[in-house]
């Protein structure tokens, strides 16, 4: 694909062939122990209950999806035998179904049977009426899944799918053990730790001991398919620290194999790859660093209800307001001190693959303090004696939040400067990136939670087609306290128009077609008070010059093809 579409016929059959590895290695953990450094420490091993991406990649050393994406954006089959399409029969000709046909003699780490009813059951769980399900989007419009044999799986969607591979493809969206959570459905899914903590899968690895928010031990999983694989008998994720600690841990020490998001300083960072123990790993995607805009109200008074629709936001809700607030930006001051060649500024929600990239939105890129301030005067918030603006007694004050990172706090301190420019009075808060990322729904310091007015984090989606990704701002996808804070839609954004834009888009085939109403998608966003996007950011990691078999996936999880990774010798 990079995108191949369904209706291309050979080139996306060829997708079917199963994935090949290199052969350095003879024999399954025959290279020792695999050291890895996720500095935004993992506090849960399922992607389902998480909205982190560090939860959802540490994950995907366990549990596997039916497909996923390859290093180049291409759909590739891993549960399954090979990749539904029109032309080999696998998908219906009115685009209502896609089959599925899971590998013959597949089995849990715990040696039993991968069957069909494991899928259906995955569905299930992600879709209960009275849960929340963090990916709850890639099951939309599925109509229902059924096993046709203990190997067959076919999901039938209520309306035609030219793109039918979001259920149970990428890492967001792996097959999870009946057995194992059938007691978790619903509002008991948060509660079942066990299950959450240590998931039997089907991935290289298993899980052997968990310390949340620190530090999880894995071995190889003795039931893997390939009886070769993987190289590594074990396999450790430690957490804390900060980039630049877990970057200088494989580019400087040597002491890691791996590190995951080493969002550094270009300078910094170029110093510690001089050391020559390691490299630098990057690639492009589709990943956006973006302030959310809450779109309720925040106030603790509320109690309960904060942050909840019952209290829209007393100003954010004004495009002016978040107009102002986005032309005050200078984005290429951003890119310059915290990303380097790792960044592109831009004004837009979804910034990759090219086709799909809005041409409407490049007002954003020229900071613009006179343009702000007017934006501001228009909407009636006038400069007080102390240089704050205000309107009707209340004061424009913002509570913004984000993750530890220096690259993130330097960011705050910058856009901070900016806004207090134009009158605008600004608090920062910086969380643990292991609590902000994480998905405790007693936590009252998630992004889920969004107990601010603004926050800053990065996001992406897996392969190249955005339907899932831009479903997570269907009103249905807002975090609210009866969902357990699940769900993609942190700014409480709900726009009739969008939630249209998105049904056009699920029954709309052809790749050119499909950019069309992408594209009108991301410019609602982008032109709503929700979002103020900033960077478009490259995936940076770190990775041992003693680490072979990496391949650098900015469309899936980074840790993909952890089957295929060994020892140098």
């Amino acid at each position: 694909m990079k995108l191949r579409h369904l209706m291309t016929g050979a080139a996306l059959a060829a997708l079917s062939a199963t994935l090949s590895a290199p052969a350095a290695f003879a024999e399954r953990g025959s290279d020792g122990q695999l050291n890895i450094l996720y500095w935004q420490a993992i506090s849960i091993m399922t992607p389902y209950l998480s909205n982190g991406t560090k939860d959802l990649q540490a994950a995907s050393l366990v549990l596997e999806p039916l497909a996923r994406y390859d290093e180049k954006g291409d759909l590739v089959p891993f549960l399954a035998e090979g990749i539904p399409t029109v032309e080999n029969g696998g998908v219906s000709k009115d685009l209502l179904t896609i089959t599925w046909k899971l590998k013959d003699g597949l089995v849990w780490s715990d040696g039993t049977p991968v069957t069909a009813d494991d899928a259906v059951f995955t569905w299930q769980y992600c879709t209960h009426p009275d849960g929340g399900c963090a990916q709850a989007s890639n099951f939309s419009d599925v109509k229902s899944v059924e096993a046709v044999d203990p190997r067959t799986i076919k999901v039938t969607f209520d309306v035609p799918k030219p793109f039918p591979y979001g259920p149970l493809v990428g890492a967001q969206a792996p097959i999870i053990q009946k057995a194992q959570f059938a007691d978790c459905l619903g509002p008991k899914a948060p509660e079942c730790t066990k299950a959450n903590t240590y998931p039997i899968g089907t991935g290289p690895f298993r899980v052997v001991d968990f310390k949340a928010n620190d530090v999880v031990t894995l071995e190889a999983n003795p039931k893997y398919r390939d009886p070769a694989k993987p190289a590594f008998a074990t396999a450790v994720i430690k957490g804390g620290g900060d980039p630049a600690s877990a970057a200088r841990s494989v580019l400087e020490t040597g002491e890691y194999d791996f590190a995951w998001n080493t969002q550094v300083e270009p300078e910094i960072l170029a110093q510690m790859v001089a050391a020559g123990k390691g490299e630098v790993l990057s690639a492009f995607g589709t990943l956006l660093e973006r302030l959310q805009v809450n779109q309720t109200d925040p106030d603790p008074a509320l109690g309960a209800e904060r942050s909840t629709v019952a209290h829209p936001h007393p100003f954010l809700t004004d495009e002016r307001v978040v107009k102002a607030l986005s032309l005050a930006i200078d984005r290429e001051i951003l890119v310059e001190t915290g990303y380097g060649e790792a960044g592109k500024s831009t004004c837009n929600f979804i910034p990759a693959p090219e086709m799909n990239v809005s041409p409407n939105n490049d007002w954003c890129k020229t900071q613009d303090l006179e343009g702000a301030k007017k934006l501001l005067d228009e909407a009636g918030w006038t400069v007080g004696s102390d240089g704050i603006r205000q309107k009707d007694g209340k004061k424009l004050s913002i509570l913004y939040q984000t993750s530890t990172n220096s690259v993130r706090q330097a960011a705050q301190a910058l856009i901070k400067q900016w806004w207090e420019e134009i009158g605008v009075a600004v608090e920062l808060r910086n969380i643990d990136a292991s609590v902000f990322f994480g998905g405790d729904p007693g936590s009252p310091d998630t992004l889920q939670k969004f107990y601010a007015d603004v926050e800053m984090y990065a996001n992406e989606f897996d392969g190249t087609d955005p339907e899932k990704y831009l479903g997570e701002w269907t009103c249905g996808e807002i975090p609210a306290p009866d969902t357990q804070w699940q769900g993609g839609n942190t700014s409480r954004w709900c726009n009739k128009d969008f939630d249209a834009t998105m049904a056009e888009l699920a029954k709309t085939s052809g790749l050119e077609e499909r950019a069309k109403v992408i594209i009108k998608a991301n410019d609602l966003i982008v032109n709503s008070p929700s979002i103020i996007p900033l960077v478009h950011r490259g995936r940076l990691s770190a990775a041992s010059k003693t680490l072979g078999g990496v391949k650098m996936n900015a469309w899936d999880s980074e840790l993909w093809n952890a089957a295929d990774w060994y020892r140098l010798k």
